[in-house]
């Protein structure tokens, strides 16, 4: 399947949902989700009346939460996320630079929950939350076709903390202070139908007001590798998280940076006419300062 007839119908890169697992940066939430950014990821939805939608539904299970030596902080550690997002991108006729110009907002519905004993004590630190995430808007996404098997993108993403937050809970959906996150992603695409897709993003976090805690900046580069076979590409993808300077705030001694690389099995379907379908399930390793453990995805979009 050639790269410039599949940008005619779908587009994914947007689809994000705010992923919360335990240590690094505050209450250890990275600021976006890991796992967003799979197979055609260089490509954004077409030109339409009314835009793409897509709802991307996800399970995240975690039983180690690690510290910097990669030692456990917590024992009998069990963490999940049920995650819901809905995702609206309105690709235009206006062009910047050579560049279609589009737009979007992501909307996440999270269901928490977080147990686990204070090593040698009696303390169990547990607790769950339901409700809204904090929403992403997109002012601005700038797609590129340089050849017709590659295409490329970046967009500006901006989390505002909409989510539910109380400083005194365990874990909540928000995380109560603004992140600011440029991307780039590209998809090329061989005759014979092989696929290498990337991304590359910097979260850049404010201060959380209640706290006085400024997690550090992260960045993240997320992966696919397969080969298409008819309507359907299977593959390998994944990412690999790492947060580039320290966090500041109360009680903060080593920084608390974050670190992991995950891996899996990956499959998406695409066919003219039909919702773009994709699948994925990764297996967090040698994480630091935060949980380890998997995550499955399923995304359907369509555009109208």
């Amino acid at each position: 399947m050639k790269a410039s007839n599949l940008s005619a119908l779908i587009g994914i890169g947007a689809s994000l949902l705010v992923s919360h697992s335990a240590l690094a940066t505050e209450n250890g939430a990275p600021s976006t989700a890991p796992g967003i950014y799979g197979f055609s990821a260089g490509f954004m939805p077409p030109v339409t009346d009314i835009g793409n939608f897509s709802i991307r539904s996800s399970y995240y299970n975690a039983n180690k939460n690690l510290n910097a030596n990669g030692d456990e902080n917590l024992t009998d550690f069990s963490q999940s996320v049920k995650g819901l997002s809905l995702t609206y991108i309105k690709m235009t006729e206006k062009t910047f630079q050579n560049a279609s110009y589009g737009y979007g907002i992501v909307v996440p519905f999270l269901e928490l929950k977080i147990d686990g004993m204070v090593p040698n004590t009696p303390i169990n630190v547990n607790g769950k939350d339901t409700a809204l995430g904090d929403i992403q808007v997109i002012p601005y996404i700038l797609q590129w076709h340089p050849s017709p098997n590659l295409a490329t993108n970046t967009q500006l993403q901006i989390q505002i903390p909409t989510g539910h937050y109380d400083k005194n809970d365990t874990i909540t959906t928000g995380l109560n202070h603004y992140t600011f996150s440029p991307a780039f992603n590209f998809t090329y695409m061989t005759e014979s139908g092989f696929e290498v897709s990337s991304s590359f993003q910097l979260d850049i976090n404010t201060e959380n007001k209640d706290t006085n805690y400024t997690s550090g900046t992260e960045y993240r580069h997320e992966f696919a590798v397969g080969k298409n076979f008819d309507a359907w590409t299977l593959g390998l993808g994944g990412f690999y998280y790492k947060q580039l300077t320290d966090d500041k705030g109360p009680n903060v001694i080593d920084g608390n940076r974050a670190e992991a690389f995950a891996v899996g099995p990956e499959l998406s379907f695409f066919r003219p006419g039909l919702p773009f379908v994709s699948f994925h399930a990764y297996k967090e390793l040698d994480a630091k300062n935060r949980t380890q453990g998997y995550t499955a995805a399923l995304l359907v979009s369509q555009s109208f």
